[in-house]
């Protein structure tokens, strides 16, 4: 990301540089700040601490040294705020929630925090969105998705992680009525416009690259493309598979001024989509089956590529290159994993797989390389880790670790 979108970021949301603030980083596209310090990939991680968590696929987010993640113990939903650098309880926050997996799985929050303006936006499985003080843990508004509007559980909970654009907290609910995607205000929490009748993804939205105030969405329905101060949709494209039994659940990956890839499994298939300012539009480029199919995990670009596992979870996936320019195969990983999440720091990935790993793999098209892989976590975990000054936060079903990869 360029140096001067990075700027503007850190301004709107009042943040520091290196900081974690959302899901998938600060540009909301996996890749850590342009002055973090290089991975060597030859050194054995560092564990700096361990902290015990109840359940949940909430990833953590780091900010101004603090460290922010939402779990569950029993029948509450927690969220704690920890020292970045010692890993203790700075403040917690916590409600009675009644939210039960219908499979059976996880019934901890799934939706990543968001840090804006002094605020920890968290959006619980059972549908309820609120704002707190992240200097101390006081709510400050909340607003139930389900009383309000509807918003079902679908196959796993509200999953949507937050983003903050133009003074609102966007979020695909698929809710009733017309509350598909919503929008609260971030000063006080009410309703501040709604759109579409698209169901609930599992993918969370992103800003538009180069286009100041435009998010796009990759509901369970498929694309769309709206303004973010007044809920105006641009562009509105179906993009899923024709069974019912799927998701859409990796999110968009920026790739370019303008440019999106979007990825699903289920015999979907991969593509890029361009934006056209002075037209409003939303146009594709390329489609591609069976070269990038991402079942949950969100792909990661750089020079002109992107980097992502390819395949369904259950059945094994692989670690692929594909050109950004064409959706052409690049490489594929030789080792097969159930799956993984991805953060781009300069020309390594970091990589935390379902079996507990970390890999160190360098972020060239040239081949596939493997540095390192070191245990981490237990095995049987899908969050998305955090990455600020130059340490890596993740977590299991069971433990928080922050890991300074040397």
């Amino acid at each position: 990301m360029k140096t001067s979108v990075w700027a503007l970021l850190l301004c709107v949301l009042n943040l520091q540089a290196g900081d974690w603030p959302q899901y998938l980083g600060a540009g909301r596209d996996s890749t850590a700040a342009a002055d973090e310090k290089a991975v060597a990939g030859d050194a054995e991680p560092e564990v700096l601490w361990k902290k015990e968590l109840g359940t949940g696929y909430a990833g953590p987010v780091a900010a101004g040294g603090v460290v922010y993640v939402c779990h569950r113990s029993g029948d509450d939903m927690l969220t704690e705020a920890l020292d970045a650098q010692t890993g203790e309880t700075k403040w917690k926050h916590s409600y009675t929630t009644d939210y039960r997996d219908s499979f059976g799985f996880d019934n901890g929050p799934r939706a990543v925090p968001c840090i804006a303006e002094g605020k920890v936006i968290t959006h619980g499985a059972e549908g309820r969105v609120q704002a707190l003080d992240a200097k101390d843990g006081k709510e400050l508004w909340s607003y139930d998705t389900v009383a309000e509007l509807n918003s079902p559980a679908g196959y796993f909970g509200r999953a949507c992680s937050p983003i903050v654009m133009q003074g609102k907290v966007l979020l695909n609910i698929g809710g009733s009525g017309g509350a598909g995607i919503i929008a609260l205000n971030l000063a006080d929490g009410k309703l501040a416009w709604k759109a579409t009748a698209h169901e609930a993804g599992y993918a969370s939205p992103v800003a538009m690259p180069g286009a100041a105030g435009v998010a796009a969405f990759f509901t369970r329905n498929g694309i769309t493309v709206l303004k973010a101060a007044t809920g105006e949709v641009f562009a509105d494209e179906t993009f899923r598979a024709d069974i019912d039994a799927s998701v859409n659940a990796a999110s968009p990956v920026p790739c370019g001024p303008g440019r999106l890839l979007f990825s699903a499994s289920y015999d979907v298939g991969c593509g890029v989509w361009q934006w056209d300012a002075a037209k409003k539009s939303f146009e594709n480029v390329w489609r591609a089956h069976d070269a990038l199919d991402c079942h949950y995990s969100t792909p990661v670009a750089h020079e002109g590529h992107v980097f992502g596992f390819h395949g369904r979870q259950e059945s094994g996936t692989k670690l692929r290159c594909i050109s950004a320019a064409d959706g052409k195969i690049v490489w594929e990983a030789p080792e097969g994993t159930p799956g993984g999440t991805l953060i781009r720091v300069g020309d390594k990935l970091l990589i935390v797989t379902e079996d507990g790993e970390l890999w160190i793999v360098k972020a060239s098209a040239a081949k596939y390389e493997r540095l390192r892989a070191d245990q981490i976590l237990r095995r049987g975990h899908r969050s998305h880790a955090a990455f600020a000054n130059g340490v890596l936060f993740a977590r299991d079903a069971e433990k928080m670790i922050a890991v300074r990869v040397r």
